[in-house]
């Protein structure tokens, strides 16, 4: 699987019981990328970015995980929160 595969899979998991491995998963293969784009040669600039740009979404949505009671549901948008 690509690395944005697996990013998709970590942020669209709906079992809280995976998703920390999805996460793992998708920021080891973003990792792996990135050494790639920085031994390669050639402008590489906006996928560094997208990258960049994820990384930060997976460590936010596992600091989110870590900090969800065991108990709820993790709320997909803001809305869905008000109805919580």
């Amino acid at each position: 699987m690509s690395w944005k595969e697996l990013y998709k899979a970590a942020i669209f998991e709906p079992d809280k019981t995976k998703i920390l491995e999805r996460i793992a998963d998708a920021e080891i293969a973003l990792a792996m990328r990135a050494r790639e784009l920085f031994h390669g040669s050639g402008d590489n600039t906006g996928e560094r970015q997208e990258l960049d740009a994820s990384m930060s979404a997976l460590h936010t949505l596992r600091t989110l995980v870590a900090l969800a009671p065991q108990n709820r549901v993790l709320p997909l948008r803001a809305d869905s929160a008000k109805a919580a």
